[in-house]
């Protein structure tokens, strides 16, 4: 039988990962007195806690029932963003030929992409290691946490008193209810980094950012790949010409994109196969594959935590906080996917970093104050922060919007990445940023200019007057400044300056 902590394939670089993040060798410590803070889950929230928390002299004690790094590092950013690598570079060799290079077999090894991707996978984990944090200064306690009451947690047996707790246990993938999908095997995050051979033909279902790269990526690999979507279109909650691009752009890589999908059904086909009846668009399809992914639905960890001794209240969403993230008991605080709609890791350490003020330091930050930006890793990515055109319209927020494609920016044409652009809503009157979409190959690292200047309120104005490299994609954000700044030229103003300069002539 497999131990539950065991990551498949069982090679070197898995043993080593799991050496590092939930060793077989590890002995808890033996409590000593009351925690100034004990936190529950070792992934990015509960690190970034349980390691700040210690380095300004608290006593940290941190449970993980599993594999410490959580998702991000075991079957989420870190593992899926060194498929999507691989697959962008066989991408790059077929499109070479449009800038005069040419391979004449593009071959792609899949289980060399994937050994690679596990061996990255194990140096990186180093970072997350229980010894690493156990060097910190915190007590590193390997086990199923479970509230015995309001100020105290059990673990094997051992109890941990506490001044306050933080609960960072994040989510899981969760099975929707698609009638069939409990008769047949399917993947999930936690399950599709384990493949070392490459599915001829591969079903994904929701089309959300976990479904749109690995399903790009794996048109990319060489698989025939079926996405499933229940809505009009892919990445439902990003704005709609930025989702057809990447849609366009997926359908050219080979992704066959089933919007609108109703009826879904499936059921065994023959050996481990699926088969797949669902209607889209008014059409109806019957289709088989050999692996199927299932890239929807999430559920917080609560199982086991006997959140009810502790007061804590729960839905099947997520743990329940206030806007400084403290729980329905008042010395239990939460952070991460566990309680937040942002389900991200940068989102995370940032949560965390407020809970160690507000829990210790009688802080009162709030998570209403943070300004997230978030990425879509598909060929172009999809970056965004703030809100969108029709979520001020929501808010009553007049807003003008000003659009900068990459058609026309000199460095996008000569990168040959001119499909994208920038586009920013200020609000109207103002050169105030309240949101701003980039689609863009890079998209995710270009954001963060935009969310700088979000979070220290420096308008789109001020942009357009820094100075950028020419030529860079940046470039894009500074040319929408500029649009800013040419809608400040009215006629009137246009006419005024026009008779000074015909003054000055005379």
């Amino acid at each position: 039988m497999n131990s539950p902590h065991q990551v498949l394939p069982a090679d070197e670089h898995n043993l080593a990962l799991v050496a590092h993040v939930h060793p077989t060798d590890w002995t808890n410590p033996t409590p000593d007195g009351r925690y100034n803070l004990v936190v529950i889950g070792g992934g990015t929230a509960g690190l970034v806690t349980a390691a700040g928390a210690a380095g300004l002299g608290a006593k940290v004690a941190l449970v993980e029932r599993h594999l410490m790094g959580g998702d991000c590092l075991n079957f989420g950013c870190v593992p899926s963003k060194g498929l999507i690598s691989a697959a962008r570079r066989a991408a790059g060799i077929r499109e070479g030929a449009a800038f005069g290079v040419t391979a004449s077999d593009v071959r792609v090894d899949f289980a060399a992409a994937m050994e690679r991707m596990r061996k990255l996978r194990a140096g990186i984990s180093r970072h997350d290691s229980v010894r690493r944090f156990a060097a910190l200064g915190v007590d590193v306690y390997l086990g199923q946490a479970s509230f015995t009451d309001r100020d105290s947690v059990m673990v094997d047996g051992v109890e941990l008193p506490y001044h306050t707790a933080v609960i960072a246990t994040g989510a899981r993938a969760a099975a929707p209810p698609i009638p069939g999908l409990n008769q047949v095997p399917y993947l999930t995050n936690e399950t599709l980094f384990s493949l070392t051979e490459l599915p001829r033909r591969l079903a994904v279902i929701g089309a959300g950012p976990i479904g749109c790269e690995m399903a790009q990526s794996f048109a990319r690999f060489g698989s025939e790949v079926h996405l499933v979507e229940a809505m009009a279109g892919i990445l439902p909650r990003e704005d709609r010409d930025a989702a057809q691009l990447v849609q366009e752009r997926m359908e050219r890589d080979g992704v066959r994109v089933l919007c609108c999908g109703k009826e879904l059904q499936l059921s065994r086909g023959d050996g481990e196969t699926v088969r797949l009846r669902v209607e889209s668009e008014g059409a109806g399809y019957d289709l088989t594959v050999d692996k199927l992914l299932v890239a929807v639905g999430r559920a917080p960890n609560v199982e086991g935590l006997n959140l009810e001794a502790a007061g804590v209240a729960f839905d099947k969403k997520w743990v329940k906080v206030d806007d400084t993230l403290r729980t329905t008991n008042k010395r239990i605080f939460a952070c991460g996917d566990i309680c937040s709609s942002h389900q991200f890791t940068h989102s995370a350490d940032f949560q965390a970093r407020m809970v160690i003020q507000n829990a210790l330091f009688f802080g009162r930050k709030k998570t209403s104050a943070l300004i997230i930006p978030w990425a879509t890793y598909t060929s172009p990515e999809v970056a965004h922060v703030g809100l969108y055109e029709q979520d001020a319209q929501k808010r009553g927020i007049a807003v003008t919007t000003f659009t900068q494609p990459l058609s026309g920016v000199d460095r996008a044409i000569l990168d040959g990445e001119t499909e994208g652009f920038v586009r920013v809503h200020v609000r109207t009157g103002t050169d105030e940023i309240v949101g701003a979409t980039i689609v863009a190959e890079h998209a995710g690292d270009l954001i963060s200019e935009l969310t700088l200047a979000m979070a220290n309120k420096i308008g789109l104005g001020k942009i357009a007057s820094t100075i950028h490299p020419y030529p860079t994609q940046a470039e894009a954000i500074r040319k929408v400044g500029d649009q800013y700044n040419r809608g400040r030229l009215t006629p009137k103003v246009k006419d005024l300056m026009t008779r000074l300069l015909a003054w000055r002539r005379s």
